[in-house]
């Protein structure tokens, strides 16, 4: 579900007070202008590296050492003395990385990497004030935290398990050499995106800093059929300036309709006591809206900072444009235009889900829905508004499934019977996903509470009846647990 960007736009910090007249000019928080600043300054040190620190100039160790200097600076400038947490952790996770035994590495750093990120979630709300973000230093914790498990996920594939017992995505992502401390410092720590994120693979990265990244990206495409004597040279230029116009608008989008529709409204007497039902229900999508612009802000921004250094390239699409996207959060578009819960999620805190899914969902044995949600859950911390949502998230997923599953085929005989599907589904999925990440956004229990009794807890009445009432099928064409190479080899001697 909605995932809080690491050090976004609702963060105060203890670190750098240098801007702080810049802030009460302009009147916005210290920590916003600090994270700001920090992501701008990126920026520009991204564009530097590319261009003066690129692979055919220098070598690894040193492209290694600059991004590993200036992250941990600017987790310093940040979050002041509370980046010793994120120090504690990587060197923690480090020692497990070359002590454990492959077999049980992934669980080892799973366990402490996640254990040490909820103490530091509880800690920071019950030794400080209960619902105030104060010193939020878990952001650069909680991206560490997925890189770390993916890391040593992927060594576990690549060192602790057969390959025929692998999917094709865990063969092509299995790291087969552990990472010398240079190598995991800079993975866990780089500069583009220690702060914001986001998580990436350890495979694309060391590619990245070898000069490998893009070459690789390119082979996949038979360039000669399409005119070229030589592979082409794509430059994020293009990428990068379009992704700052957007961010450009978000933060336009922040500072104006956030600012107008704060969360505050839905836990107002008139909202409560005195509106409809139906003007609670356009309330409620609205500003759920407002509360969007400051993740599109921190996540474009962050992406168009790595794609700024010269990472982030996945391929040429079908028209043959370069595509800058492979460590893209979002897709804006697919998200506001959304049909279905699943459609959604896939397209909101992408890198997260797709984390969620390697750890998680393609690893459980049983109730992997329910595990990867309570997974997603404890990683965002512990304000129970995280948790309402979640749960709430379940069931409402279950129950879209079950509807889509039932209900879909009768629409697919004609175009306009499926755009009136559509527009139907449209409208239940942004009304659903609103209802279901507000307790997220409002964190303690009575606000949320409050919320739901004034909305009649109609969503979760509707979703329950759905599943006690409607036959449960199966997915079409969709299996959960991934293809091995073994299942493949079986499948063709048959």
């Amino acid at each position: 579900m909605a995932a809080e960007p690491p050090s976004s736009l609702s963060y105060r910090t203890t670190g750098s007070t240098c801007l702080h007249p810049l802030s009460e000019l302009l009147g916005i928080p210290l920590d916003q202008v600090n994270f700001v600043a920090c992501q701008v300054f990126a920026l520009f040190a991204a564009l530097w590296f590319r261009i003066y620190l690129s692979p055919g100039k220098t070598s690894p160790n040193v492209r290694h050492a600059f991004v590993t200097i200036f992250g941990i600076y600017f987790v310093i400038f940040c979050f002041g003395w509370y980046s010793i947490h994120l120090f504690v952790l990587v060197l923690m996770c480090y020692g497990i990385m070359v002590t454990a035994n492959v077999s049980s590495i992934h669980r080892y750093s799973f366990f402490v990497a996640m254990g040490y990120l909820t103490i530091c979630h509880i800690s920071r709300i019950y030794i400080f004030h209960y619902g105030i973000l104060t010193t939020d230093f878990s952001g650069p914790l909680m991206i560490v935290t997925q890189k770390i498990t993916t890391l040593a996920f992927q060594v576990h594939d690549g060192l602790g398990r057969r390959a025929e017992d692998l999917s094709a995505e865990q063969h092509r992502l299995a790291v087969k050499v552990k990472p010398s401390f240079l190598e995991y410092l800079s993975y866990l720590l780089n500069f583009m995106s220690v702060i914001a994120g986001p998580c990436n693979n350890f495979k694309d990265y060391i590619a990245f800093i070898e000069g490998r990244h893009i070459h690789t990206k390119l082979l996949e495409v038979n360039w000669k059929q399409r005119g070229f004597h030589s592979l082409p040279e794509p430059s994020p230029t293009r990428a990068v300036i379009r992704k700052l116009c957007m961010t450009l608008v978000s933060l336009l989008l922040f500072l104006t309709l956030t600012k107008s529709f704060p969360v505050t409204c839905l836990v107002d007497d008139w909202f409560v006591h005195k509106a409809n039902f139906l003007t609670r229900l356009c309330y409620l999508y609205i500003v759920m809206q407002a509360s969007k612009p400051k993740y599109y802000f921190a996540w474009t921004l962050a992406d168009a900072v790595n794609n700024a250094a010269g990472f982030g390239f996945s391929g040429v699409d079908k028209n043959g444009n370069f595509c800058w996207d492979l460590l893209s959060n979002l897709n804006i578009w697919k998200i506001e235009t959304a049909t279905s819960f699943k459609m959604y999620l896939e397209n909101w805190n992408i890198q997260t889900a797709t984390w969620l899914k390697r750890v998680c969902y393609e690893r459980v044995p049983w109730y992997p829905t329910v595990l990867t949600f309570v997974l997603s859950a404890l990683w965002h911390g512990v304000y129970p508004g995280y948790y309402f949502t979640f749960l709430t998230g379940i069931l409402i997923t279950v129950a879209s499934r079950t509807v889509r599953n039932n209900y879909r085929c009768y629409f697919l005989s004609s175009k306009a019977l499926k755009v009136v599907y559509d527009v139907v589904t449209w409208a239940a999925t942004q009304l659903a996903v609103s209802y279901t990440v507000a307790p997220f956004v409002m964190l303690a229990v009575e606000p949320t509470i409050s919320l739901y009794k004034s909305m009649y807890f109609y969503l979760h009445i509707i979703s329950l009846l759905i599943i006690l009432f409607l036959p449960i099928k199966p997915h079409a064409h969709i299996q959960r647990q991934p293809q091995t190479l073994n299942s493949v080899n079986k499948k063709k001697k048959d």
